[in-house]
């Protein structure tokens, strides 16, 4: 399906703030109010912002910088790292490379794909696991692994801690996800979008409609607007328009599939209408790749069915690859 491309910005954003300090802090009953405010948000939206999140900004600043020197590298030494080369799915992905969205046109972007650096003869990339693998590194950044292994590194710490969030806000004990959060799968994605060209095909946009495959997703943003969320309530587009300080999340399928539906996994779009180069920087948290994904215990009413069955993380993920590049 796709999804009408309608000028000018969409409708202000309903989606709320969430101040992690307290769940961030040793006071068990501040963390369960987060939490609270957690699992009102993914019930409505599926989306949420969070700011007092403990990355640090001048990280930030250097994964930014980093991300436009790597876009304007030349197109002979993007395309010498490019992904496609890669089995672990790490390195460079052209501009309209991807289409997220069925029948549209390709995605107005470019992108460069990195995650835990694997040596080859690390024993789970042998046995051909599902994103394992080296990173493709870009040799003329000299800086670029360094920030980059740093950033993973505070986000992944950073998406264990909203795990153990959605896990109080689900009435389970904090450490319920721990298993899924061991020697998890995490994608760093940067992405440019260009801006919307004036002359652009009919529903051509920086992104397509979709929703996200795995767990979460925490999303930097620079200072141009672009990402639009559905609004499910009045059946039409919403900006989500950068706030300083904050992230953006929003839930994967998996988790949907995890709760019975019961927490969104919303659809979301880039429309880059600044009039400006627009930069992000996706962080996707997938877990373990053999946890078992089953229906969480608390999200079944009494005569209540499991809507999906189990599945392991990888399984998941392989499946939602085959639909989605077949």
């Amino acid at each position: 399906m796709s999804y009408p491309l309608l000028p000018g910005h969409a409708p202000a954003c309903h989606l709320p703030l969430i101040d992690l300090t307290g769940l961030l802090g040793k006071d068990p009953q501040a963390r369960i109010a987060v939490a609270e405010e957690i699992g009102k948000a993914c019930r409505d939206w599926g989306f949420f912002y969070i700011h007092h999140h403990g990355i640090d900004a001048a990280l930030q600043a250097v994964v930014f910088e980093q991300a436009r020197q790597l876009f304007d590298l030349s197109d002979e030494a993007k395309r010498a790292l490019d992904k496609a080369a890669s089995p672990a799915n790490r390195g460079y992905e052209a501009l309209r490379g991807q289409r997220l969205e069925p029948g549209a046109p390709a995605d107005l972007k470019e992108g460069f794909y990195l995650g835990r650096d694997l040596p080859a003869e690390d024993p789970r990339v042998q046995a051909g696991r599902f994103n394992h693998g080296p990173n493709q590194w870009p040799v003329t950044l000299p800086n670029f692994r360094t920030a980059m292994a740093r950033y993973h590194a505070a986000m992944t710490g950073l998406a264990e801690q909203l795990m153990a969030g959605l896990a109080l806000s689900l009435e389970l004990p904090e450490a319920y996800f721990a298993g899924f959060c061991e020697d998890a799968m995490a994608t760093l994605r940067l992405l440019h979008y260009p801006p919307q060209p004036a002359n652009a095909a009919p529903g051509e946009k920086g992104c397509g409609a979709h929703t996200d495959f795995g767990g979460l997703t925490l999303l930097l943003q620079d200072d141009n607007p672009g990402l639009q969320v559905w609004n499910h309530r009045t059946q039409d587009w919403m900006d989500a328009p950068p706030l300083k300080g904050t992230y953006v999340v929003n839930l994967g399928d998996m988790i949907a599939r995890w709760t019975n539906d019961r927490y969104r996994s919303t659809l979301h779009r880039v429309v880059n209408l600044s009039g400006r180069e627009r930069y992000s920087v996706p962080f996707f948290y997938g877990g373990n790749p053999d946890h078992l994904v089953s229906c969480i215990p608390t999200c079944l009413a009494p005569d209540e069915a499991p809507r999906y069955p189990s599945v392991t993380v990888e399984e998941h993920y392989r499946e939602m690859y085959r639909r989605t590049y077949a």
